[in-house]
């Protein structure tokens, strides 16, 4: 079982950079792949990035390659999310989740393969 915590939301300028930090508790956080998903206002929750296990294999959706980057150190327990150039349009809540995993090169990009879910942060650019 783990809990998982964001933060780092807020509001920013079009242009601007966040860092969202994903903490998690319990053990054994090396052997979760991660996630993070967004949801904007009267739309569905939608994949963002995911990360395997390991941290060595990452994938993005394609409106936000090259501008945000995932990770997450298995010494702190927790995962990231590098947004920067942000976009009006990237305005949502922002969620991270959790999957346990034995493979270290796997990740997952649909809501279903994952076990565990943070609370969310909102992220607010404004034009």
């Amino acid at each position: 079982q783990v809990q998982l915590v964001e933060s780092g939301g807020g509001l920013v300028q079009a242009g601007g950079s966040l860092r969202l930090s994903c903490a998690a508790s319990g053990r054994a956080f090396s052997n979760y792949a991660m996630g993070w998903f967004r949801q904007a206002p009267g739309k569905e929750r939608d994949f963002v990035a995911a990360i395997s296990a390991s941290g060595a294999t990452t994938d993005y959706v394609g409106s936000v390659k090259g501008r945000f980057t995932i990770s997450k150190e298995n010494t702190k327990n927790t995962a990231y999310l590098q947004m920067s150039s942000l976009k009006p349009e990237d305005t949502a809540v922002y969620y991270c989740a959790g999957r346990m995993t034995y493979s270290g090169s796997s990740y997952w990009t649909t809501m279903r393969d994952y076990s565990y879910w943070g609370q969310g942060t909102q992220v607010t650019v404004s034009s």
